[in-house]
């Protein structure tokens, strides 16, 4: 049993509270408005959102990390850099068929041949599909008809700077649950059209 002194000490010992987190730097609050940028899209097909700073390198910073395998174009318009801020997340270089997140401009007949060849997933693993994030004028350019889940009844989006035969290529990939995510940036703004979105040229 306690004697009094012991009582005593306890009765007024200051009351330890758990450490509070450290605040989050600049870094870590762009990396989390960038993604839930992109999960806003995502969910919202066709929809337009702002990231904290423009071009695909915010992108890369809140997807990429070490367990990631990627694959960037050369040469990414309007930003040089791409590779060097993908190679600071650590994550790895592999071949386009095989990576989960695909840096790809899709302007022309090639790129369109060469988005072919992204991993759709298999049916054990269809979350294995490629995200694929390609520069477009957002606002600009052909209409599209966006139909599917997270759409109330349509929506349309025009893209500018896209290869009409990047459509038919995404067809053959996209078979729900298999297929890939597609992100297009345009400075600060996104818009995104995931697996599950059925699209028609207008």
């Amino acid at each position: 049993m306690a004697g009094p002194d012991i009582d005593a000490a306890i009765a007024f010992a200051p009351i330890l509270q758990p450490a509070a987190p450290p605040a989050p730097d600049a870094a870590e609050i762009r990396d989390n408005a960038t993604f839930a940028a992109l999960l806003a899209a995502l969910a919202r097909p066709g929809s337009v959102h702002r990231m904290p700073e423009p071009g695909p390198a915010p992108l890369a910073l809140a997807l990429l990390d070490r367990e990631c395998r990627v694959w960037a174009e050369e040469g990414w318009p309007g930003d040089d850099a791409l590779r060097d801020v993908i190679h600071r997340t650590g994550a790895v270089a592999a071949p386009l068929g095989q990576s989960g997140h695909v840096f790809l401009s899709l302007d022309s007949a090639a790129a369109a041949t060469r988005l072919a060849e992204a991993a759709a997933g298999d049916p054990l693993y269809p979350d294995a599909g490629a995200t694929i994030v390609a520069p477009a004028r957002i606002g600009a350019g052909p209409a599209l008809r966006l139909v599917g889940p997270g759409i109330e009844t349509e929506a349309l989006l025009r893209l500018g700077g896209v290869h009409p035969g990047v459509w038919a290529a995404r067809a053959a990939l996209c078979r729900y649950p298999l297929g890939i995510e597609m992100i297009f940036v345009d400075g600060d703004r996104i818009a995104a059209i995931p697996r599950s979105t059925r699209i028609e040229e207008l």
